[in-house]
């Protein structure tokens, strides 16, 4: 099968992301898988940034760090990227940085032939398009788009611009006998699409009206997208003045009976642990997506880790029920939204969505997001079935009726305290709060009943399987596929719904291998207290960077 990787690096200002992001949508258009992520530095203008682009006939939504083809927009980019070019790679640039080189001078054109100084990063997506073999009116479709806000002077000249990048591209691809890609228009279709647009989208097919949050990298992309379209979608939504007011106005916004969320990443989540504890206490549905990066503290805000998951599972003081799920690409975020909001309501718990940078930012081709598998469901009370109506009343599974204040007569009381049925606080040690930590107690058993199955690939005639969570599993499943092809007999276990783990069949006799993007193999210590399992390996990755199967498959390898 086709698979080509393209790698555009240069500083951040100098439009790194735009000329990807064209070139991804040009792709894309023309029927063809396509998987892009980028890795950048904290800050707004200078260091070296990179997009790569994955295109193939067929999705394979993970990363790859190694280019088929290298545009480096400056020097400090080639210096770099230039180790990650494949051997007979295709380098484009400016200038040449080495023999062999294609050069087309971007902004010399753009200055001298075209007349717009602006116009030089659309003469290197044309280069790009010339390398490729994309028919050049496939780009011009992409860019009149992009431009269809400018005006009719700039559309043409960026079309202008962008013809004389491809001819001069193509005419250099010929002299060097180089560039063997051609990308013909085909029948198929992709929605092209990343985690920050299917999360909120997500939010609002599972009905949420209310979010409120305070901007942190790399969650703040959902509730910029959720401002930008909130009247479309019927959603409210509050930039609060912090994180601690964040996720109390959400509680208070599901207490008045609205389904609500909050998002944030590592440091804003540390803040909302006593507030976590609040709707564990209050029997309050609240859905939380936490975007991962690396810590501690401030860490590396911009690049991506999975070490989050323990933080998750133990957040809040005390004890009290919450579910943990952690979707691996757009299309499973969209569902795990709707499953969170369905737990949350169902339960009365909170429920917290882990991403990270990665699912945040990458783009994934989908074929179909299966929206009639994504129900809403919602579990209320009748006001007319009460006659003395307990918000906390005991019950066989934990779970009491809830009702809204003022959606009937009946007075609806709730309390951060230890209360009695009514909602009272209670100090009776003997009798009441062990009936009340019993009953959160049945509540959580019902819930871990509720919760899914690990997704098992290739596992039955498995000798080892790879265990793995959230964002890792598309690069999980192309090393399963990798080392199968060297002979090796491994399979995978990749689990989605991670607290309280489920019942689960382990199979018996293979040897285990924790793969995760942190350092410290926090799955490996979930598996360990509730299965008893133990791993023969891990293989971990705890650098900022996604994981790749071609560094599971190295590890793998090294320790065999």
């Amino acid at each position: 099968m086709m698979d080509c990787n393209i790698v555009i690096a240069g500083a951040a200002g100098e439009g790194v992301q735009t000329v990807g992001e064209v070139l991804a949508d040009t792709l894309s258009a023309l029927g063809y898988a396509v998987f892009s992520w980028q890795e950048y530095e904290s800050r707004v203008r200078g260091g070296q940034n990179s997009v790569a682009i994955r295109v193939s006939e067929a999705p394979v939504n993970a990363p790859v760090l190694e280019a088929d083809v290298l545009l480096p927009l400056n020097s400090g980019a080639y210096q770099k990227y230039v180790s990650r070019l494949n051997p007979g790679g295709v380098l484009l640039a400016a200038e040449g940085y080495r023999d062999p080189t294609l050069v087309v001078p971007f902004r010399e054109i753009a200055t001298e032939e075209v007349g717009l100084a602006i116009a030089a990063n659309t003469v290197a997506i044309g280069a790009l398009a010339g390398v490729l073999g994309i028919d050049p009116e496939a780009l011009e479709r992409v860019l009149d788009r992009h431009f269809q806000n400018k005006g009719p002077e700039l559309i043409e000249a960026n079309r202008r611009a962008a013809r004389l990048g491809h001819e001069r591209a193509a005419s250099a691809c010929r002299l060097a006998d180089a560039c063997p890609w051609s990308f013909p228009a085909r029948d198929q279709r992709y929605y092209l699409t990343a985690g920050t647009e299917a999360i909120p989208i997500g939010a609002v097919r599972a009905g949420c009206r209310f979010i409120a949050a305070y901007p942190m990298s790399p969650a703040t992309g959902v509730i910029k997208y959720l401002a930008k379209h909130g009247e479309q979608l019927g959603i409210f939504v509050d930039q609060a003045e912090d994180e601690i007011a964040a996720c109390n106005m959400a509680i208070g916004a599901s207490f008045a009976g609205s389904r609500a969320m909050t998002c944030t990443s590592g440091g804003g989540f540390a803040l909302m642990v006593e507030a976590i504890s609040l709707a564990g206490m209050t029997e309050t549905p609240l859905v939380v997506l936490l975007a991962q990066r690396p810590g501690p503290a401030t860490g590396l805000p911009t690049r991506t880790a999975q070490g989050d998951l323990l933080f998750a599972v133990h957040a809040g003081h005390g004890e009290f029920p919450k579910a943990v799920l952690a979707p691996s690409g757009p299309k499973e975020a969209l569902h795990a939204m709707v499953r969170a909001f369905n737990l949350a309501d169902r339960f009365q718990v909170p429920v917290i969505v882990l991403s990270d940078q990665f699912l945040s930012d990458a783009r994934f081709s989908v074929t179909d997001f299966e929206l009639d598998k994504a129900v809403p469901e919602s579990f209320p009370a009748d006001p007319a079935a009460v006659s003395r109506y307990q918000r906390y009343a005991l019950t066989p599974d934990g779970i009491s009726p809830r009702l809204y204040p003022g959606q009937s007569e009946h007075l609806v009381a709730a309390d951060s305290d230890e209360h009695d049925p009514d909602g009272h606080i209670t100090e009776d040690l003997a009798v009441m709060v062990p009936a009340m930590v019993a009953k959160r107690r049945r509540k959580g058993e019902a819930l871990q009943r509720a919760m899914r199955a690990p997704e098992a690939y290739r596992s039955e005639d498995a000798d080892e399987l790879f265990l793995s969570w959230g964002s890792t599993r598309g690069a999980v499943r192309e090393a399963v596929d990798g080392l199968r092809a060297e002979g090796r007999r491994l399979g995978m276990i990749h689990f989605s719904e991670l607290w309280p783990l489920p019942e689960f069949d382990w199979p018996t006799g293979k040897r285990l291998w924790n793969v995760e993007n942190n350092a410290g193999g926090q799955l490996s210590s979930l598996l360990a207290r509730r299965y008893r399992l133990s791993v023969h390996g891990s293989i971990l990755a705890g650098d900022g960077l996604p994981l790749t199967a071609r560094t599971i498959r190295r590890i793998y390898n090294e320790q065999n």
